[in-house]
């Protein structure tokens, strides 16, 4: 028995994605011809049928199910395979493969870049930006190394994924000039709901931070006036900064707009009894910090280089540098 080759499970999941001999050839950079005789080839050694021949077109079968899965385990696996063994040059180069929520990438995590290619420049840095969700699932199915989030992991992969604290943020309830907050600077938590609302889309993790805060206030969601809904939070301080409603936002994406005096950070009051404040005192104010999260698959092999740049993001954390001053 000859046994099937990784030459051939490349051809076949080429034929499986694209359900076309031509595309799969096309893709691969092969003639049409080599691509037949490897799926021929492959249904004959083990006298199975990989696709049905429909006319011109083909479907794949219940084998060709079964062989799809596993192939891809196994191409998943030698490509880590090669990767751990490149990186058995003192880190001179290699791949690193992230994935960051939208506000982590844009703002806090360019750094922690470049300090480490600063260490280590042969090495290749591939970040992928988008909501918190969908980089817990590229996270847990293998397509990052490791993930940065602010928002929580949700439960059905809380036992695939392992999470840790390596930074800290703060949200603030934003306005633009045009706003009356603007003038005020600080406002009562009951006036939370007497100003149209500008919000992110329920995926992002600092939607989720904002909803559980106006929770703990003891506000639900619906008493809010929210006259739009956007996908970033750049959308979204364009427009407050354009004078529509208010935000809750990231303290890291307006400290620019905040010091050229376009948008303005409102403080809140939490005028509530039993609030923890000191009868004494003033009102507490109402914040909300919340978390960056590193993740990482809790089973998966995990490269060498994707250790050290976890290392580094603890170490900084540890060192204090993640800390934001808080009013």
């Amino acid at each position: 028995m000859a046994g099937m080759t990784l030459e051939q499970l490349k051809i076949f999941l080429a034929v499986a994605q694209n359900l076309h001999f031509t595309r799969a050839a096309e893709e691969l950079y092969i003639t049409q011809p080599a691509v037949s005789a490897a799926i021929h080839n492959l249904e004959q050694e083990y006298g199975v049928k990989l696709f049905h021949r429909i006319g011109r077109h083909i479907e794949i079968a219940e084998a060709g199910k079964l062989l799809q899965v596993e192939a891809q385990k196994i191409l998943d696996q030698v490509s880590l395979t090669e990767r751990g063994l490149r990186e058995l040059n003192n880190l001179q180069r290699g791949e690193l493969k992230l994935g960051s929520s939208l506000t982590i990438g844009n703002y806090w995590l360019p750094s922690k870049i470049s300090e480490f290619k600063s260490q280590y420049p042969g090495i290749q840095i591939d970040c992928t930006l988008a909501n918190a969700e969908t980089i817990c699932v590229g996270t847990a199915m293998g397509q990052f190394d490791l993930g940065l989030v602010e928002g929580d992991v949700k439960p059905a992969l809380q036992n695939t994924l392992e999470y840790e604290i390596v930074a800290s943020d703060r949200l603030q309830i934003v306005v633009g000039q045009k706003h009356p907050w603007f003038e005020w600077g600080e406002i009562d938590l009951s006036q939370l709901t007497q100003t149209p609302w500008v919000m992110r889309v329920r995926e992002s993790g600092t939607q989720q931070r904002f909803e559980e805060a106006l929770q703990n206030w003891g506000i639900n969601l619906s008493e809010l006036n929210v006259i739009l809904v956007f996908t970033s939070g750049e959308m979204a301080k364009a427009a407050i900064e354009n004078g529509v409603g208010a935000t809750g936002i990231s303290e890291l994406m307006v400290k620019k707009e905040i010091q050229l005096g376009t948008l303005r950070a409102i403080r809140v009051i939490d005028n509530r009894e039993g609030n923890g404040a000191m009868p004494t005192a003033s009102y507490a104010y109402a914040e909300i910090v919340r978390p960056f999260f590193k993740i990482k698959h809790r089973q998966r092999f995990q490269t060498a280089l994707s250790k050290v740049f976890e290392q580094m993001l603890i170490s900084s954390m540890l060192d204090g540098s993640h800390h934001l001053s808080v009013i």
